[in-house]
Parts: structure tokens; sequence; C-alpha cells
């Protein structure tokens, strides 16, 4: 029998359906075994995939780290193995920029098995205990906040992604040029923006990833909203938790919806494992429309096929969780890939958080994430 091994990240939503797809791979496939680790939401951030890559056959990864993989060999180029067939529906069948997410010198370097951006969610029995409604408008969420029923994520990641939103909601992507993040009036309207919400909410969270806010607004009635989080459609699942989630698309700011920062995960296939034919064709199967619709989305998985996405079954068990959310995910921004990237993600994040906690001037913050991206993209370089 072969032996293969996985690395995926410590949540139900990241181990659950990569143990119950290669279950039944292996019923399928007697010869071929596949056991999978799990690291935390930090470490999958984090971690560099080269070395990963080294002690496993299998890796879900952080779209981001695309480039990087690509530039050190250590994933393989999936377009090169799978058919063409396959490549194109997976092209055709992506949640927004999903796919291209994982395409780096025009090849696709993992599979789009997950797909998530920040968007909105609430605890429904609370706001209809106190007579309120779920806020549409960037007005409504701030009046909610000044309640203190509001929450979002605040470790460094996830207000750098939160920072990206802002500024392609006032109407401005970030990384337009090679010598700065974004404008200066952009920029500064966007801290802002972002700083006078922040002074609304409880300082823990802070300290919160998405998954410790979700937890926080499930197992107490601390929280009643989140404005802005990575979506886990977990907790809209029926006895999932002990308090219900409903999830929706992003509030209105300027008369138009947010635009956030795409997510999700992607299966790739060390360029160092012994099995690459076998870790091929559990990606194939894992990544396939009906694997995605039935054992990847039942065993709390969150698919990155779109016919999941739009399945009533789907659907009907998450309480709408997949087409309310489905909005958010096509207009989502791709963040940048190139190799040098990740550098700028891991510091870049502590400068907008810091800000955000304590104030001062914005033209020093954006001052020193453009120092920040400046020294990634030479990196890339090298």
């Amino acid at each position: 029998m072969k032996k293969l091994k996985g690395i995926t990240w410590n949540h139900t939503r990241g181990l659950l359906p990569m143990v119950a797809t290669s279950q039944r791979f292996t019923e399928l496939n007697p010869e071929i075994e596949i056991s999978w680790e799990k690291r935390s939401l930090q470490e999958f951030a984090e971690a560099s995939i080269e070395d990963l890559a080294k002690r496993f056959d299998l890796l879900v990864i952080d779209h981001p780290w695309t480039g990087f993989g690509a530039h050190t060999n250590a994933i393989l180029p999936l377009s090169d193995y799978l058919s063409a067939e396959y490549i194109k529906d997976q092209e055709i069948n992506t949640v927004g920029h999903s796919y291209g997410s994982y395409v780096f010198s025009d090849k696709l370097w993992a599979l789009p098995i997950d797909a998530a951006t920040p968007v909105a969610s609430v605890r429904l029995d609370i706001l209809e205990k106190q007579g309120l409604t779920v806020p549409e408008t960037y007005e409504d969420l701030l009046a909610l906040a000044k309640k203190g029923l509001v929450a979002f994520a605040g470790i460094p990641v996830d207000v750098l992604m939160s920072f990206y939103m802002y500024c392609c909601s006032l109407g401005e992507a970030p990384f337009q040029s090679q010598e700065k993040v974004i404008s200066v009036e952009t920029g500064t309207k966007a801290l802002q923006l972002f700083r006078e919400l922040a002074q609304l909410i409880d300082p823990a969270n802070f300290n919160r990833n998405p998954i410790q806010v979700y937890e926080a607004m499930v197992n107490s009635d601390e929280i009643t909203y989140c404005p802005f989080a990575y979506g886990y459609s977990n907790y809209s699942r029926m006895g999932y938790s002990k308090n219900l989630l409903h999830f929706y698309d992003l509030v209105k700011l300027n008369d138009q919806p947010m635009i956030s920062s795409l997510g999700g995960t992607g299966l790739a296939v060390s360029s160092f494992s012994q099995h690459i034919p076998e870790a091929i064709k559990y990606a194939e199967f894992t990544g396939s429309s009906q694997v995605q619709q039935n054992i990847f989305a039942d065993n709390g998985g969150q698919p990155g096929h779109l016919q999941a996405w739009k399945s009533d079954r789907i659907n009907g068990i998450t309480h709408d969780y997949f087409k309310n959310t489905l909005p958010a995910l096509e207009r989502a921004f791709l963040r940048p890939r190139y190799s040098g990237h990740m550098y700028f993600q891991d510091h870049a994040g502590d400068v907008v958080r810091d800000y955000l906690m304590k104030g001062g001037n914005e033209e020093l913050v954006l001052s020193e994430m453009n120092a920040l991206y400046v020294k990634s993209l030479n990196l890339q370089a090298k």
C-alpha cells in the first residue's frame, strides 16, 4: 500500500472534508492511503509551503502562496497533469476569482477546493429580540456598533484584508503601481473610515481571528453582528454550535456593496512527493463537481466549485449561506501572489492594526506600508 500524507488547517472546515474525501478515495482505491495533519490558522497563513512540501505529499494552501510555490517549484503545475476537459470545468465553475487565484505563469498550481471571502454574519435571534434589523448600509453598521453589538476579526492579517476592502470599496484597488500600495487620498480615507468603526468595538476583538469571532458569537450573546470576516458555513448549519449564525452580503458604502478580499484554499501536490500519480488522482477526485457537491460539502467543507454554491440541497442545510454570500465572492478583490508578497502580508497588518488601536498620522502609516511593499518586490527579484 502507498501511504501519502497531507497538511491542512485546524478547523472543521479545513480537516473533516479532507479526511472524508480521503476515506472514500481509499475505499475506491484500496492500494492508496492518505492521512492528514493539521496546523493553526496563523501557521496556515504564514508558514512557508516550501518546508511543508518536503514533508507532505498534499498541501491545502492559502492562495497568496501560489507565486512562491511556483517560483520555488515546491508544488506541481496541476494543469500539466490533469486533462484539458477537467481544467476547463474548474475554470468555468470558478467561484469569483478562486480559479484565477491559483494561476501563475499561465499554469494552475492548486485546485480551488474551498472558496471564501469576508461576509456579514448575524445572530438573528438577538437582533429580533431587540427589534433591530440587519444593517444594509455603512451608516446602519455604525449605528449598531454604537450600541456595542458589533465585532470584526482584528488580528493583523485580517485587518490588512479589511484595509484592502475599504480601498476597493472607495473605488481604488491596491497595488496598481510598484511604488505605493494605494494613493494617499484613498488610503487616508480608508484608514479613517476603518478607525471610526474600530473605536466602537471591544478591544478583545483585536486578538480574534474569524473563527474566534464566530465562536464568541455562537457561545455567548455579546456579539450580534459581524460586518466582515472570512465566512464559515459551518456556523450556519443547524446543530454545529449552540446558536445559529445567518450570513449575508456586505453592507453598502456610498450606495454600492463593499468589495472584500478573496480567501479560500487550494489543494496542491508537492513536487517532492514520491507518489505523484496517486496524489494527482486524489486531487482530481476531491476537486470534481460530484465530490465537491456531496462528500466535501456534507462533511463541513466550503466548496470551491460553483455548482455546489448554487445547489438547493446545500443551501437548504446552511440557511442559504452560499446563495446569500455568492455576490460578495463574485466581486471580491484578488490579492497579489508574486513570490515576495508574503513578506508584505506578514508585516503590513501590524502597521494597520497599530493605527486602528492607537490612532496616528495616516500618511506615515501609508508610507510605512509602501516601504514594506517595495521591499517585498525586491525580494521577488532575487
